[in-house]
């Protein structure tokens, strides 16, 4: 076999595994093989499937035509995977395979994708970071709590790999790993089989290399109808600078000063966002919904095993404990206001374009960035889409994330595809 094959857009590795150019075996072996080449200087996997093999020859013996035939899935290791325990990251979760496939892999299974394995996570989705190190920068953190997924794909080892975002558990990884990244609208996937933190929160996640895989993946797993990209759809962008949240590191403010240029030549209209005071208001009730229901969820695992977790997990549910249920509750009418007022300046077709992160990954292994800028978006259910291409002079990611409304994914792709070329082609920013 080629070894091109498994470097190949995703569409192409299902295209070729149906005409039988390849076989769906050789293409998964291929891949493993990366795996285990890169592991040992990445630490992204915390198990890897033993049926995957299996797997790949039942598709190479169905017949008809699957959009996923043969391509590789890494499951990040809050999501059941029948055969294999979620660990969640923990050391006190149960070893005990599970029993089924989560819908979300079932779904996968069905489009034809094979899965390879699980992949790191920070404890139960929270702050305390895992093994895995940036593809990037050995020596700087991957993000969480995405963290395998997003540096497995960031490093090209794997084409396609599921996430989760409570916080910015997908964003900031897809921002500091290279990859290209979606968190799916909150409410619009069966969460079954996924360990979470926070019901009002919770959302899968998508990672690949490139936004045409990250679209094509997304419309066969939601079956929705693909973009016509003849119909031009975004009807302008609303720049976000993010700084009333975070210190905005050197390159990527350089990265933001450069965007309405790029956006211009592109033929899109931008005009700044002037909403700073709700995007402050809907940071702090993000923390607020979060450690409230993070601490209900949480609350049986911490009183039995105390010492045995990390520090900022119990500390997560110690302040959560805290929070009183109609503090949680003017949290969460706030935020119902706050998703009228942004349909409202959106309309059908317009969007947010800022960072995916306040920089490029950190130096260390012992955080894993700071979330807040994710903390709005995630608190009013928005669909995102993270756009690599961008890097420092040091070659350290750099992500920018397109936010739009639920039902308007079009719109997210259709800006998506366009900057994207124009990062890659953009400057190096100062390290």
């Amino acid at each position: 076999m080629s070894s091109a094959y498994s470097t190949q857009p995703v569409s192409d590795q299902a295209t070729a595994v149906h005409e039988s150019t390849v076989t769906a075996e050789s293409l998964v072996t291929q891949v493993r093989e990366e795996i285990l080449r890169t592991e040992p200087d990445l630490s992204a996997w915390v198990e890897l499937s033993t049926t995957y093999l299996d797997d790949a020859r039942t598709e190479d013996r169905t017949p008809g035509r699957r959009p996923l035939r043969g391509v590789s899935v890494g499951v990040k290791d809050l999501i059941d995977v029948a055969g294999l325990p979620t660990r969640a990251g923990s050391t006190v979760a149960s070893d005990r395979p599970a029993a089924a496939d989560a819908p979300c892999v079932r779904r996968l299974r069905e489009l034809g994708a094979v899965v390879q394995g699980k992949t790191v996570t920070t404890e139960y989705g929270y702050f305390s970071p895992g093994p895995t190190r940036n593809p990037h920068a050995s020596d700087h953190t991957p993000g969480g709590s995405s963290s395998g997924s997003a540096a497995a794909v960031g490093a090209g080892t794997i084409p396609l790999a599921l996430g989760t975002q409570t916080a910015g558990s997908l964003t900031r990884p897809a921002s500091y790993c290279g990859a290209a990244g979606m968190v799916l609208a909150h409410g619009t996937t069966d969460l079954a089989g996924i360990t979470g933190l926070s019901p009002s929160l919770d959302s899968l996640g998508l990672l690949t290399r490139t936004v045409a895989d990250l679209e094509y993946v997304y419309t066969a797993f939601s079956g929705r109808p693909a973009r016509t990209p003849q119909r031009r759809l975004v009807s302008g962008v609303l720049l976000w600078e993010g700084s009333e949240l975070a210190a905005i590191d050197p390159p990527m403010r350089e990265l933001l000063d450069t965007l309405p240029g790029i956006l211009i030549e592109a033929g899109v209209e931008c005009h700044d966002l002037d909403w700073d005071d709700h995007v402050r208001t809907l940071a702090d009730d993000h923390v607020t919904v979060m450690g409230h229901e993070a601490a209900a969820t949480l609350d049986e695992i911490v009183d039995a095993h105390g010492d045995a977790l990390s520090p900022q997990l119990r500390s997560l549910v110690e302040d959560g404990r805290q929070v009183a249920a109609d503090d949680h509750t003017a949290a969460l009418i706030r935020r119902d206001r706050s998703r009228e007022l942004l349909s409202e300046i959106l309309g059908a077709n317009a969007v947010i374009v800022g960072p995916a992160a306040p920089g490029p990954a950190p130096k260390g292994l012992g955080a894993t960035g700071s979330p807040v800028l994710s903390r709005p978006w995630q608190l009013l259910g928005c669909p995102v889409v993270v756009v690599p291409g961008a890097r420092t002079g040091d070659g350290l990611p750099l992500g920018v994330q397109i936010v739009g409304l639920p039902g308007h994914e079009s719109n997210l792709f259709e800006l998506a595809s366009t900057l994207e070329p124009l990062l890659h082609a953009s400057p190096t920013r100062s390290a």
